[in-house]
C-alpha cells in the first residue's frame, strides 16, 4: 500500500551522471500522486536518463530519489521489490516472440507470484480486457500491429498492478490513429485505476492534453516545471524554440565536442 498524502515521486538536488559526464544536475521535482506528468525535452537531453534513476537502474552521484516517500534502494533485494511496484513500458515492447500475447501477459504474473492458475487466467484476462485486447488472446506478436503490440505490452506492465506507471516514448512509431489511442488509454487507466503516470516523451502535441503536469528538461537541467496551459503560452525563448521545432536557439543541435577525461 502507498500513503496517498505522499508525493509519487521526489528529487531532490539531483546529479546524474555517465561515466565521468554530468548528464543532468540539480534537478528538484515533485509527482503528485494520481496525477500524469509528462517529461518533454529534445533527443538526447537526459529524459530516459531521468528514468533509469527512478528504476533504480542508475545510481545518482548526490541528492535524493524517493518513491512513495521511500528512497530508492541500492541493496539488490530491497530494489527488486521496489520495482514490484512500477510498471515500466518500453520503446520497443520487449514482446517475447515465441510467447503468444496472452503469455507475455501471464510473465510478471508467473515470475513475481505463486497464483493458483486459475486466478492468474482471469488476471489476464483482466489485463487484455483493459486494453481493449481480449479476442487478441491467442494471437502471436508477429501479427500485431504496432499500435496492438503497445497496448500488449502495457497490459504486461499492468499486471502486477503498479501504482506507478513509467512510459518510455510510447508513441515512438505509431501512426497518429494508434498515437491518439494509446494516449486515451493511459488517460482512461490513470483515472480508473488510481495511478500515477510519467511519461517520457518528444511527442508535444499529442502528450500535453492528457497531462496535469509538464517537466521540459534540456541542457542538462529542469528549465520547466508547470501546467500545459503556461508551457504552451510560455515566451521563454528555450521552451518556445523546442515548442515551434526551431533548429537555431538556446538548445544546442549540433553534439559538442567532448574532450578526453584527464588520466
Amino acid at each position: 500500500m502507498t500513503d496517498a498524502s505522499l508525493p509519487a515521486v521526489r528529487l531532490q538536488a539531483v546529479r546524474l551522471d555517465r561515466g565521468r559526464r554530468a548528464i543532468l544536475s540539480g534537478l528538484d521535482l515533485l509527482v503528485p500522486g494520481g496525477s500524469i506528468t509528462a517529461v518533454l525535452g529534445p533527443s538526447g537531453s537526459g529524459k530516459s536518463t531521468l528514468l533509469s534513476a527512478l528504476t533504480g537502474e542508475l545510481v545518482p552521484t548526490s541528492g535524493c530519489v524517493e518513491l512513495f516517500g521511500t528512497p530508492v534502494p541500492r541493496n539488490a533485494r530491497a530494489l527488486l521489490t521496489m520495482r514490484k511496484s512500477l510498471g515500466v513500458l518500453l520503446q520497443g515492447n520487449g514482446l517475447l516472440t515465441d510467447l503468444t500475447v496472452a503469455e507475455n501477459v501471464a510473465l510478471p504474473l508467473r515470475t513475481h507470484t505463486r497464483l493458483p492458475e486459475p486466478v492468474l487466467q482471469a488476471l489476464v484476462r483482466m489485463k487484455l480486457h483493459a486494453v481493449g485486447l481480449l479476442a487478441a488472446a491467442d494471437a502471436w506478436p508477429r501479427e500485431l500491429s504496432g499500435g496492438m503490440a503497445r497496448r500488449v505490452a502495457l497490459a504486461r506492465a499492468l499486471a502486477l498492478d503498479p501504482p506507478l506507471m513509467l512510459y518510455d516514448e510510447p508513441l515512438t512509431g505509431l501512426d497518429p490513429i494508434a498515437s491518439g489511442v494509446i494516449t486515451a488509454l493511459i488517460q482512461r487507466l490513470n483515472r480508473s485505476l488510481g495511478l500515477t503516470s510519467i511519461i517520457v516523451s518528444h511527442h508535444v502535441r499529442e502528450t500535453l492534453p492528457i497531462c496535469d503536469q509538464v517537466v521540459v528538461i534540456a541542457n542538462g537541467r529542469i528549465v520547466f516545471a508547470g501546467v500545459p496551459a503556461a508551457l504552451e503560452s510560455t515566451s521563454d525563448p528555450l521552451l518556445r524554440q523546442f515548442l515551434d521545432g526551431q533548429p537555431d536557439g538556446p538548445i544546442a543541435f549540433d553534439a559538442q565536442v567532448r574532450t578526453r577525461d584527464a588520466a
